[in-house]
């Protein structure tokens, strides 16, 4: 008993993979396109300023990142 899949089935399995693909690169260059408008620059400006005048939470201070110096290979 095989367990590989019909080649019906594998076709299929690409189609949609290329599909997704093709989605995704168009939402990027989308979202690149759209992050250059001047309505684009202010969502940037006012999404940037919330989260920089956030002081709670994870900072990434000396020691961690000396500990990520560290992890890499």
């Amino acid at each position: 008993m095989s367990s590989k899949k019909p080649a019906s089935a594998a076709k299929g399995n690409q189609a949609s993979r290329r599909q997704f693909f093709i989605g995704a690169g168009a939402a990027v260059g989308a979202a690149a396109i759209i992050s250059q408008t001047p309505a684009g620059k202010a969502v940037i400006k006012e999404v940037t300023s919330s989260v920089t005048d956030k002081v709670d939470g994870y900072q990434a201070s000396a020691h961690i990142r000396k500990y990520y110096a560290t992890t890499l290979i």
